[in-house]
């Protein structure tokens, strides 16, 4: 309990009473009582001056009463004063204990759900660097299979439908690749803006966790607290104090901004899912299309091979008859060549005959007749020899051309199949290209 007021004691005034003095003829003023003579008072002098005091004994006795009457009122009401003013801060505190728990328990919860957007966000990013890193391959494999092709030789060295599937696919990569690294780079940004905004959070919300403490502590003080103390200069308001509006405002704001960044996280996360998901079937489609152009163009060199080795096979089957038929010619025309002398022979030694046996009789005309008879077949086979001649040369061309055709299309197969689809084995598969890998 408050010490009772005390009210100072000060000296009553003095009641100032003049007596008259004794000067009379009963006066002792005598020169006889000269020795005894004093200044004495008289019996109603003595009797006035203690009913002065009793009566100033009396005024103090009811003063004083009524003083501690006023005192003991004016405790009391000071005391119901006192408890009804630290009940109401008790009850104030409390209720500001609630408020700073409403709003520590949202902003932890905030904390929490951006700690867990950023983490789900850092496994989008991880699976778009995974999905960045596994393009690689697939760029290698259409521009090695371009390169393989351009070692292909004329007239195959064309710019046909697998060329343009493995360009297409080249560039649709190279379009990819800088779509992840732009996506990536804003993953990176908006988890920088999620970590930010968490970190004016968990300020606020040590903030809040610090008021709470020192409120809890404060409305746990009682009168009995060995603690408590006097603190005279804490009795002002301090001048960068917030109001409740702008106290309430801060920790609204800060939770507004956090959402909404968590939305943007959200969204994010979802686009990138998309981007993935679409990534990896354009990718696989593209290869499927290329693949298909591979082996519809495998198809048609394998059967192009065939028709040119069925040809070959003829031409050599024709070059052989031909040569065959050549040899019978040569030697048809070396048949005729004996006959051809005999009767050249004949008409050579028949005109060496005397005078008028020179004569144009039967045998001449059948010897000349003869030799003109060899001679048109002999022509003929001659001139079919060179034709026969010529035909096997143009065989012989084209057997070459043939061969070197065959050459060329194994070369192509041999490219197309054994180098360029032996390596698309490697191509990723679809978890892959989506970054689960």
């Amino acid at each position: 309990l408050p010490a009772l007021q005390t009210v100072p004691v000060s000296d009553l005034p003095v009641e100032v009473c003049e007596v008259a003095l004794n000067t009379g003829p009963d006066s002792s003023s005598g020169l006889a009582a000269a020795g005894f003579r004093t200044a004495k008072s008289l019996p109603p002098e003595w009797h006035q001056s203690h009913a002065a005091l009793y009566h100033k004994a009396f005024a103090g006795c009811e003063q004083a009463e009524r003083a501690r009457a006023e005192a003991k009122e004016l405790a009391e009401h000071a005391a119901a004063a006192a408890q009804r003013a630290q009940q109401g801060s008790t009850a104030a505190l409390g209720q500001r204990l609630q408020d700073v728990h409403f709003w520590k328990a949202e902003l932890l919860k905030e904390i929490e759900d951006l700690d867990a957007e950023t983490r789900l966000l850092a496994a989008q990013k991880l699976r778009l660097e995974r999905a960045l890193d596994v393009t690689t391959l697939p760029y290698a494999i259409a521009t090695d299979n371009l390169q393989c092709r351009e070692r292909r030789q004329s007239p195959d060295l064309v710019c046909d439908e697998v060329e343009k599937e493995l360009l297409k696919e080249a560039e649709l990569i190279r379009d990819i690749q800088e779509l992840l690294r732009r996506t990536l780079l804003q993953a990176v940004n908006q988890m920088r803006l999620n970590r930010d905004h968490k970190e004016v959070c968990e300020r606020d919300w040590s903030d809040k966790v610090e008021t709470y403490n020192i409120d809890d502590k404060c409305g746990r003080y009682s009168n009995q607290s060995t603690n408590i103390r006097f603190h005279p200069s804490s009795v002002k308001f301090e001048e960068s104090a917030s109001t409740p509006e702008t106290w309430a405002k801060f920790s609204h704001d800060n939770i507004y901004r956090a959402e909404q960044e968590k939305l943007a996280s959200i969204n994010l996360r979802v686009l990138i899912d998309n981007i993935l998901h679409d990534v990896s079937r354009d990718l696989r489609a593209q290869c499927d299309a290329v693949n298909e152009a591979f082996a519809k163009h495998c198809e048609e060199l394998d059967d192009t091979k065939h028709k040119l080795e069925y040809h070959l096979k003829n031409i050599l089957k024709e070059i052989g008859d031909q040569e065959a038929n050549i040899a019978a010619l040569k030697q048809a025309i070396k048949d005729k060549e004996a006959p051809m002398k005999v009767a050249q022979t004949r008409l050579y030694d028949r005109s060496f005959r005397p005078n008028v046996e020179l004569c144009r009789d039967e045998a001449q005309f059948r010897l000349t007749s003869e030799v003109e008879a060899l001679t048109e077949p002999i022509e003929s086979l001659k001139k079919k020899l060179l034709e026969s001649e010529q035909s096997l040369a143009n065989l012989e061309d084209t057997r070459m051309n043939l061969e070197k055709e065959i050459a060329v299309k194994t070369n192509s197969i041999f490219i197309d199949r054994q180098k360029c689809m032996a390596h698309r084995i490697h191509y990723p598969v679809v978890l892959k290209l989506a970054g689960y890998q």
